[in-house]
């Protein structure tokens, strides 16, 4: 009788067991970025922050619509190809996750945009910076980092308003990132009374930039600006040296704003003379930003870049919204997207009728011993 007694109990015991993990629910969130090629230190960081995420709302006992929720990241690599972008956003479609945070570039971000409001999937970028991103009016695209009129025109600003220059060159990748804020850096700049003297063109996968820095030679600009990501800007900046072009003031975007570039650029002074702009606060002035820091240091070490902090709240602000909704169903939450007031890590999000984030600060930065330090 005892014996069966305990048998009972092991026997009910394991059925409820049985019932709760039946009870749990597996919610997959998609991230997208590059992660192979010359970009992949940047998609790696990015990945991380939305990893870090996971680990900590899977901490939490998340419950939604009665169950406890199990969420899982589905890490997909774009290349940094805007064809490989969209077939990713499709096989994250037809994986049915429930929500995507990415994608890095505005190139691959843009036309992904179009694939999840098809499919009708939100998604969060913390990286891509293009104003057209947010055009369409799509219901399902939203971005929590400032966008390139802000990086562009502050950089301008900063040429005029406090270095005083007056002649600058500009360079860009020909992408839609590079071109974009190199063609709002223009804009602010011949507003404030700067001259262009020259613009050239290079592209995403350029190491050799002797020829265009030449040519910008010829015309003593007192500036170059450039549009496009560290992989090409690290070897300029040793290229300018080379050429005499050194002593010039070199700005730039988030997309080299990376604690990368100083090695990329090598022994190449010139960093020092480098101003770039990056959308958002600096870790110190973020709400939790230095303590977030660390513990991103001690599970991730020596990867940190930028946008892990955006990727890490993109994530969160998702999750969010499927508890207000009390649905972890695309359809039912994604309209709580937009009345977002969220406690993140680099600032209290809320979002614009478009999607783009509100009251979005800038932080320009300079290179002090090779090291990123922030001026405001």
């Amino acid at each position: 009788m005892q014996k069966n007694l305990k048998l009972t109990v092991v026997a009910t015991l394991t059925m409820v067991a049985g019932l709760a993990a039946a009870q749990d629910a597996v919610v997959k969130i998609g991230h997208v970025a590059p992660m192979s090629g010359a970009q992949a230190h940047y998609g790696k960081d990015n990945e991380n922050g939305a990893r870090m995420a996971i680990d900590d709302l899977n901490a939490q006992g998340v419950m939604i619509g009665g169950k406890k929720i199990k969420f899982e990241l589905v890490a997909e690599d774009d290349a940094a190809d805007p064809k490989q972008g969209t077939a990713v956003a499709q096989k994250l479609c037809d994986a049915k996750v429930a929500g995507v945070v990415g994608h890095l570039n505005s190139g691959t971000t843009i036309p992904a945009s179009k694939v999840y409001n098809d499919c009708g999937i939100p998604m969060v970028t913390g990286a891509a910076t293009n104003p057209s991103l947010t055009k369409p009016g799509y219901k399902t695209t939203y971005r929590i980092i400032a966008n390139d009129l802000a990086l562009g025109a502050g950089l301008a600003n900063y040429a005029a308003d406090t270095l005083k220059l007056k002649k600058v060159a500009i360079i860009d990748d020909r992408t839609a990132y590079g071109q974009g804020v190199a063609d709002v850096f223009k804009k602010t700049a011949l507003a404030k009374g700067l001259t262009v003297v020259d613009e050239q063109y290079t592209t995403d996968k350029a190491t050799d930039f002797m020829a265009i820095l030449t040519a910008i030679k010829s015309k003593s600009p007192d500036a170059i600006f450039f549009g496009g990501m560290d992989a090409q800007g690290g070897p300029m900046l040793r290229q300018m040296e080379q050429l005499g072009l050194g002593k010039l003031k070199y700005f730039g975007g988030d997309g080299i704003c990376t604690t990368e570039i100083a090695k990329l650029a090598g022994s190449a002074k010139a960093v020092s003379n480098m101003v770039c702009a990056e959308g958002g606060a600096s870790l110190v002035k973020m709400p939790g930003g230095e303590a977030w820091k660390k513990r991103y240091d001690a599970k991730y070490p020596g990867q940190y870049q930028i946008y892990s902090p955006y990727t890490y709240d993109a994530t969160f602000v998702l999750v969010d919204a499927m508890k207000r909704a009390n649905s972890t169903d695309p359809k039912v939450y994604t309209p709580e997207l937009i009345k977002a007031n969220f406690k993140g890590v680099t600032t209290t999000i809320a979002f614009e009728p478009n999607g783009e984030l509100k009251n979005p600060a800038i932080t320009l930065y300079m290179y002090k011993d090779g090291k990123k330090t922030a001026m405001n």
